[in-house]
């Protein structure tokens, strides 16, 4: 579907479950995007967290779809992997880590059945080292990826005629995608509950 100026829409999404430590990669990677990053009418930034079959709205009104999540690729805890269209769905075959992915993967087959699955598809995944710490913050090698995460997203974008541009200055407060002491910075800076 196009917009309004005929140009493709793009939706730039996180999935994940901040309270499971490196779950929520891909929640804090779009946070982070949003919070420096301006985009074109054309691009919608969603913190999709576990929302699921929720999401089939969002992705069957897009033709370019780039999703950020934690996966169990196998691979080096933090490493980052690059995953594009059809190869995407492979991704069914990694071990599931929640619920959320389960989820989405059924999200993608909706919108295929619909008719109305994005022409071009991005999954920029990142290896987990943890995923029992609950309440935990990203662990270090994780926490290390949103820049490159973000650098591969902005790439993509400019591949695909809607380059981000860096804000002035980075959004705070009520402006930022995540708030009520929920955004990463005030999340992890709180204190933990005693065990």
């Amino acid at each position: 579907m196009v917009d309004e100026s005929g140009r493709d829409r793009i939706l730039v999404l996180g999935i994940g479950n901040i309270l499971w430590a490196d779950e929520g990669f891909g929640v804090r990677v779009v946070e982070e995007f949003h919070r420096r990053f301006t985009v074109p009418d054309n691009v919608t930034i969603l913190d999709g967290g576990t929302q699921g079959l929720y999401l089939v709205n969002y992705v069957e009104e897009a033709d370019g779809l780039i999703v950020f999540d934690a996966i169990d690729y196998g691979l080096v805890p933090g490493e980052l992997k690059l995953v594009r269209d059809d190869e995407v769905p492979r991704f069914t075959g990694a071990k599931k880590m929640s619920l959320h992915q389960t989820g989405f993967q059924e999200v993608l087959s909706a919108a295929d059945l619909l008719g109305r699955y994005p022409q071009r598809l991005a999954l920029i995944g990142c290896q987990p080292l943890d995923l029992e710490d609950w309440g935990g913050p990203l662990t270090a090698p994780v926490h290390a990826q949103i820049e490159p995460a973000i650098e591969l997203a902005c790439a993509l974008l400019a591949e695909w005629g809607a380059a981000a541009v860096p804000r002035r200055e980075p959004l705070v407060g009520d402006a930022r995608l995540l708030a009520n002491d929920i955004d990463h910075h005030s999340y992890e800076l709180r204190a933990r509950p005693a065990e």
